[in-house]
């Protein structure tokens, strides 16, 4: 994670807010797509609204949880013991949510199947992440030394 000690206060809650944001509505886009998904399996063509309120209020508060409790696991630089226990709490909550919100029914059998889908969405979007810094890397790297290129031409014509 990068320091942000050189951040205000208000920048650095306004970071912290801006990031769970993207994260509630990502997470609430995928939950959606597997709820959705699996209403059309069973035949029905219709989402239930409180079920949709369920899933983004629960995607906010997973944000929070994961943020100020697990160290932002999605968004960390390696998967320790923290990151996966905060990674298992939160998709056991999900399923928690899900099972007694009636989200599939109270199906145990669609529940574990949920259970592994969010698994494999916090992974998905780990890796993401972690390619994402590593573009970021180059790119930042790049504009460095084109930045050492100039103020050195600049230098060298003494100006």
């Amino acid at each position: 994670m990068k320091n942000d000690n050189n951040l205000t206060l208000f920048e650095r809650y306004l970071n912290k807010e801006i990031g769970i944001e993207f994260k509630a509505c990502l997470y609430f886009f995928a939950i959606l797509f597997f709820y959705c998904v699996n209403r059309m399996i069973n035949g029905d063509y219709s989402a239930e609204i409180l079920h949709m309120a369920e899933m983004i209020f629960g995607c906010y508060i997973m944000g929070y949880i994961q943020v100020f409790f697990f160290n932002n696991f999605d968004e960390s630089d390696k998967m320790g013991p923290l990151e996966w226990t905060g990674l298992g709490i939160c998709t056991l909550l999900y399923c928690l949510v899900s099972y007694f919100g009636g989200w599939f029914d109270k199906k145990l059998s669609v529940t574990l199947c949920f259970a592994a889908y969010v698994i494999f969405t916090y992974i998905c979007a780990y890796l993401i992440y972690k390619f994402k810094r590593k573009v970021d890397d180059k790119i930042l790297n790049k504009e460095l030394e084109l930045f050492k290129e100039n103020h050195k031409k600049v230098n060298d014509n003494g100006e």
